[in-house]
């Protein structure tokens, strides 16, 4: 009995070894009042999800993935690294969803993100836009900082 109960703490280190830590979910398209927007309709495919890791250098803090035709995505492989990351789900024309994860070496978080559509006179326009800088539509929103010690 001892050499099997060896043989299985072996056997499920290698498999815990073999794990590399992910962030993986789906993104779902929702109307204004919540209810799900047929793939038919409009696809969630394209949707960008950045995976900031907000407790590591800056050359290893961020991926960027976007999503299948079915709304689904996942880290790229051996990318993600222990930490705290803010995932964040964006699409054009709806309101971008932010969460929080935390990392450790195994782990593997699945999200779901249910982005809300943006009412047509809510929507902010690039179209008429007369410079580069006109085309920014949320300035200064992004702040990457290194981690303090």
């Amino acid at each position: 009995m001892n050499f099997a109960k060896c043989v299985f703490v072996t056997s499920l280190m290698f498999l815990l070894a073999a794990c590399s830590p992910m962030i993986s979910g789906t993104v779902q398209l929702v109307d204004a009042k919540m209810q799900p927007i047929l793939v038919t309709k409009e696809s969630p495919q394209g949707t960008v999800v950045n995976m900031i890791n907000i407790t590591t250098t800056l050359e290893k803090a961020s991926q960027a993935v976007t999503t299948d035709a079915l709304g689904n995505f996942a880290s790229g492989k051996d990318f993600i690294i222990p930490g705290t990351y803010k995932v964040e789900a964006t699409r054009i024309g709806y309101l971008t969803e932010t969460k929080s994860v935390l990392i450790s070496d195994h782990t593997r978080a699945k999200l779901e993100f249910r982005l809300k559509k943006i009412p047509e006179g809510k929507r902010k326009s690039i179209e008429g836009s007369k410079s580069d800088e006109d085309k920014i539509v949320n300035p200064g929103e992004v702040n990457l900082q290194p981690p303090t010690m």
